[in-house]
């Protein structure tokens, strides 16, 4: 991943309403909500939740479909990933960390062709 994808990808999520918004959209899984249903539980009015599901949907961490009359909306779980693992891309270099066993340090070292230790 470019530096300018993950600074997109954060930058998305750097506000509370759209951060509060991609959760709850992680805890619903791949079948996501649609859009009424998420401004109902967030408590959001529909013209700003369409801005930040807009915001988000940019950045390439949310994907929208249509569902009959609606639009229903779920986290791209593979973007997330990615971003995850550009954030854990050089972690535990040394060994000196305890974090370097955990899934996320090797689907990092995965990404760039190593293995984890």
């Amino acid at each position: 991943m470019e530096a300018k994808t993950a600074l997109d990808r954060l930058g998305a999520l750097a506000q509370e309403t759209r951060l509060a918004l991609f959760r709850k959209l992680v805890q619903q899984g791949a079948e996501g909500l649609a859009a009424g249903e998420i401004g109902e539980a967030l408590e959001v009015p529909a013209p700003t939740l369409s801005f930040h599901l807009a915001h988000l949907e940019r950045a390439g961490l949310v994907a929208s479909r249509r569902a009959g009359r609606s639009i229903r909306y779920a986290v791209n779980f593979g973007a997330m990933e990615e971003l995850l693992a550009y954030l854990y891309e050089n972690c535990c270099q040394t060994g000196a960390c305890r974090l370097q066993s955990t899934p996320l340090v090797a689907l990092a070292g995965a990404r760039k062709g190593k293995t984890a230790k």
